[in-house]
């Protein structure tokens, strides 16, 4: 895994966006199918809350193996959501889920050392909104946020590409958390490009929707299906990142590394 300039962020973006226009019906298919897994998941009794975010890395193997469909020439279907479900990578990507539940679960209940537990009652609905307004300017709430993001960045930084590693290089768990924190860490200012490109990308996108068509309720229905197309082509740019730093992959379990293929 070697260094890679800060530009490369900027360049995984505009791979996304080319990848997502040479098949952007499938991979909308795709996401629009996820969508509705996520909301049939999430009615089931007692673990309604928390499945849907489990299976969040079983899912999102649907997205690169579809944009590793577009490299091949293949077409992008619906089925692709079965891709995370097979074996032997479920067990690891399921395991995952559940790291993730624990992970966010630690940095904010890390918190309430410093604010009394606001950030927690408010992320779990034990304030109501009334409620939150009123104490949250006496609070020290900044603070806890402040701690929350210092412990999840480490940790997202784990889980970055921890599920394709599980799914294409047949990692183990500890070993695809393990390589997926260096891959970042050896290019953490490509990655803050990365970030603050699609960061900039949404603030602007729902900026000008806002001028020009005002806090509306039309505002409001044209700005989800931009959503659901920038968090696809979002997916795209995570599989073009991926790529780079790992190899093209070939097949579902295996790849090949992008100097052997000249790309």
């Amino acid at each position: 895994m070697e260094k890679l300039p800060a530009s490369t962020g900027w360049q995984w973006v505009k791979q996304g966006f080319s990848l997502f226009r040479k098949q952007p019906g499938g991979m909308s298919m795709l996401f629009l199918g996820y969508m509705f897994c996520m909301l049939a998941v999430s009615i089931v009794p007692l673990l309604g809350q928390m499945l849907p975010v489990i299976l969040v890395p079983v899912f999102s193997i649907a997205f690169v193996q579809g944009c590793l469909n577009i490299d091949q020439g293949k077409r992008v279907l619906p089925s692709l959501l079965i891709s995370g479900f097979r074996k032997p990578a479920f067990p690891s990507l399921l395991g995952l889920g559940v790291l993730y539940i624990l992970m966010a679960i630690v940095a904010i209940g890390a918190s309430t050392l410093v604010d009394d537990g606001l950030l927690w009652q408010l992320v779990t609905g034990q304030l109501t909104e009334e409620a939150a307004r009123a104490a949250i300017p006496e609070s020290r709430m900044g603070l806890g946020i402040l701690l929350a993001i210092m412990l999840y960045v480490p940790a997202a930084m784990a889980f970055c590409f921890a599920a394709p590693l599980i799914y294409w290089k047949q990692t183990g768990l500890g070993k695809s958390l393990f390589f997926s924190f260096f891959a970042v860490w050896r290019s953490l200012s490509a990655f803050i490009v990365f970030a603050a490109t699609w960061f900039a990308i949404s603030v602007v996108t729902s900026q000008l929707l806002a001028v020009i068509f005002g806090r509306t309720p039309l505002m409001m229905q044209l700005m989800m299906p931009l959503s659901m197309i920038l968090t696809i082509i979002m997916h795209c740019s995570f599989y073009a990142a991926y790529r780079q730093i790992f190899g093209v992959p070939v097949d579902e379990n295996k790849t090949v590394s992008l100097d052997k293929t000249g790309e």
